[in-house]
């Protein structure tokens, strides 16, 4: 079997694995990019957030994403029954990017993965890791590669970005419950036929809660291109009450909403509708010997704020940052200057979607008399800004939200 060497190789050529080999490849490094599938390809997390577009142009990569046509977006809209309320991101406590892109993910990977082809990163795709030996004095990954030939590579870390995938925490046994309940998503893509001229904003993800289920809701995202992803998140339970395929079962649970009926009454269903469930994942750990967990791979907590390609957009600057430094020789404490960082973050996300699931930040958003400088700061946790402590609602998201809610609910 053959052994082939490396600085660095990264799991998955999606967001977080691009975003670290462009920046890795900034640094000099040698970067290796194993990709199981064959982009483009098609995943959710369309909707992105602010925050993203900093990283993305750290990497070097913000002229072809710009360039790329996609829908420009500007905040967020979410209603439920007659009420709705907006977020305008460019109006927002932390400073920054205030606007992003809804995409197709398919083709906003295709994009990224490319650029990171440019800068120099051996991007393989359609190559499988079967084994990881993190007990070397540097790591070794087991591949197999699209000609059925099984190799060895030796690197001097291992970065996982491989999603859902989770390639590590399986080979590793580094899997952990999610304290979450078991919630799936229906989804998929239509001609969706809004007149330009109605009450939906192209420039906004629009977040519907369901009329008698407040833990239901729904979510439509434009593209440019006159379609948009439509899909719904529920229980397991609840969702499992409705009969026939993906796609009537998301018929069905849309009909139930009278607003987005009307809204997607011309619709075409032109793509059947898939499912997910149970996405919620943890591990035990996001960096041991050798190698760290970026993303989706390490921890995912739900799509409601469509935190996922922020997050790992983050997880792959904090550890190229981290990676940098050992390359200048200094000790790094991966527990310490990456995972800690990387969860503060992420617990404040936490914090807001356990929140809404309980209905508590519902009355939040939904409050007629919100005080304009508290939703600068809601606003700015919902584009993305999770770690920015100068919020007060990131410096200690559990008790203000905790004050904030009994507040509207008086």
């Amino acid at each position: 079997m053959s052994i082939q060497t490396t600085d660095i190789v990264i799991i998955g050529a999606g967001p977080a694995g691009a975003v670290a080999a462009g920046l890795l490849r900034q640094q000099g490094r040698q970067v290796v990019i194993l990709e199981r599938e064959q982009f483009p390809r098609f995943s959710i997390g369309e909707s992105l957030l602010p925050q993203s577009m900093e990283f993305i142009e750290e990497a070097g990569m913000l002229q072809a994403v710009v360039e790329a046509g996609f829908q420009y977006k500007n905040g967020a809209a979410f209603g439920h029954g007659e009420r709705t309320t907006e977020f305008d991101f460019r109006d927002k406590f932390s400073p920054g990017w205030g606007t992003t892109y809804q995409v197709q993910r398919a083709r906003f990977d295709k994009v990224l993965a490319d650029q990171a082809e440019k800068a120099g990163a051996d991007l393989r795709y359609r190559h499988e890791v079967l084994q990881a030996d993190v007990q070397r004095d540097k790591p070794v990954l087991t591949v197999r590669g699209p000609d059925q030939q099984v190799y060895q590579i030796e690197a001097g870390f291992v970065l996982d970005a491989s999603g859902f995938g989770r390639v590590l925490p399986r080979l590793l046994d580094l899997e952990f419950p999610s304290n979450f309940p078991v919630r799936g998503a229906i989804f998929t893509h239509v001609r969706d036929h809004i007149p330009p001229d109605g009450e939906f904003d192209r420039h906004k993800i629009r977040i519907t809660v369901h009329p008698r289920h407040t833990d239901v809701w729904y979510w439509t995202i434009p593209f440019s291109d006159g379609t948009c992803s439509q899909g719904v998140v529920a229980r397991a339970d609840f969702l499992a009450g409705y009969q026939g395929d993906d796609t009537e079962r998301l018929k069905a649970i849309l009909a139930e909403d009278p607003a987005l009926s009307r809204l997607l009454a011309k619709a075409e269903w032109h793509v059947p509708a898939r499912h997910i469930m149970g996405y919620a994942a943890n591990v035990k750990t996001l960096a041991g010997p050798g190698f760290a967990l970026l993303g989706n791979a390490g921890e995912f907590l739900d799509p409601i704020f469509s935190s996922g390609v922020t997050i790992a957009m983050k997880s792959a600057s904090l550890a190229a940052a981290c990676l940098g430094r050992v390359w200048d020789g200094e000790v790094v404490d991966w527990q310490k200057d990456y995972a800690q960082p990387l969860k503060a973050g992420v617990d404040t996300f936490r914090v807001f979607v356990e929140s809404w699931y309980a209905g508590g930040f519902q009355k939040v958003i939904f409050h007629e008399h919100a005080t304009p400088e508290i939703r600068r700061m809601i606003s700015s946790i919902l584009a993305g800004y999770a770690w920015d402590r100068n919020n007060p609602y990131v410096a200690e998201p559990a008790r203000r939200l905790k004050v904030l809610e009994e507040l509207c609910s008086a």
